[in-house]
């Protein structure tokens, strides 16, 4: 993702861009990485695969990214798209993004012990979708279509729930009652676009439920939050995460948003282009909620080697938030999932 380069800033007095342009360093976002959600997902399936034994099958990616899910299917995951690929008798891990009571179902009927690595951010909007659903609320859920958290959320409400994907979606929806609406949202979404859709449903309704905190995850937020205060001084930002990681590619659009003359997302440093340096003196780095730190120094690394040894750091907030593993871990699974087959 790129955009179209701006000009370049005005010189001081006696000196020129291409001396500028020299003063070449690197500036790293903090907090960048791995959020609670995903240390306790990913930790989550070593734990089962070290306690249980290989296989222990994952229904989905864990987590979106790439190095991730390689790194856990040499350890002794598989990963499936459905339940009903996990033989009788094995252990599914549900993921962080969550999952439908459909799919709970679905393992039950497979004979199936489970671990729901679900982050407990997003089980937090799953049972606001229970609670406002069971109170008869049109629930209008913000989100982008297809996304497996939007799913998950979806299915603890299907009749009450309406998915608006962004601003220009508004004018679609339809609610019974204009005067009990709710609004819940996908935790990884922009914070500046899911306000933007949160006004424009104010303009149609006006007496629309805010959630009782904000849905969007704390660890989105610094992220962004980092990222806005670098792109503001960065020639070119690197976002360090997968494609189909939601709140990597909202990075990306963070970057721009807050004045990068350019920004790209990659999984590893061989991704990116040297070309992408030319007149560049500040690149900016950070990666998404599901990127493992070696990924990012290996970009440091790979920046060092072509002039950009100074490194500063722009923190944006201190995270101390953890998440206890998921309390299957401290059941004896496998003999629970063998005795289940013998029913």
């Amino acid at each position: 993702m790129t955009s179209s380069p701006s000009p370049m800033p005005a010189t001081t007095p006696g000196e020129d861009a291409s001396h500028r342009s020299d003063r070449r360093k690197v500036l790293l976002a903090a907090p960048r990485g791995y959020c609670a959600g995903v240390d306790r997902a990913v930790i989550a399936v070593e734990k089962a695969i070290e306690q249980y034994g290989a296989p222990v099958y994952v229904r989905h990616e864990i987590v979106h990214n790439k190095y991730v899910v390689k790194t856990l299917e040499k350890k002794g995951a598989i990963f499936v798209e459905e339940t009903e690929e996990v033989p009788e008798g094995n252990i599914v891990i549900f993921s962080a993004h969550g999952v439908a009571p459909v799919v709970h179902e679905e393992a039950k009927r497979g004979k199936l012990a489970t671990i729901d690595a679900t982050c407990p951010l997003v089980t937090k909007v799953h049972k606001e979708a229970v609670r406002y659903a069971k109170e008869d609320y049109d629930i209008l859920l913000i989100g982008h279509e297809g996304h497996e958290e939007v799913i998950g959320t979806s299915g603890e409400a299907p009749e009450h729930i309406t998915l608006v994907d962004g601003p220009e979606d508004v004018a679609n929806v339809e609610v019974r009652d204009p005067d009990k609406v709710v609004w819940l949202s996908q935790t990884t979404l922009s914070v500046d676009e899911t306000m933007e859709t949160v006004d424009a449903l104010k303009g149609r309704y006006p007496n629309l439920l805010s959630p009782p905190s904000d849905d969007i995850c704390y660890a989105t937020q610094n992220r962004q939050i980092a990222v806005k205060q670098m792109g503001a001084q960065a020639d070119l930002v690197i976002v360090v995460g997968s494609k189909n990681s939601s709140n990597s590619v909202r990075l990306v659009e963070v970057a721009l948003g807050a004045g990068a003359r350019d920004a790209h997302l990659v999984d590893y440093a061989e991704e990116i282009d040297e070309a992408w340096l030319e007149g560049v003196g500040t690149v900016g780095v950070t990666s998404g909620a599901s990127v493992p730190d070696v990924l990012v120094h290996g970009v440091l690394d790979w920046l060092a080697q072509r002039g950009y040894e100074d490194v500063e750091t722009i923190t944006a907030a201190e995270e101390s938030i953890h998440f206890s593993l998921p309390k299957e871990l401290r059941r004896d699974l496998r003999a629970e999932a063998e005795a289940a087959t013998e029913d």
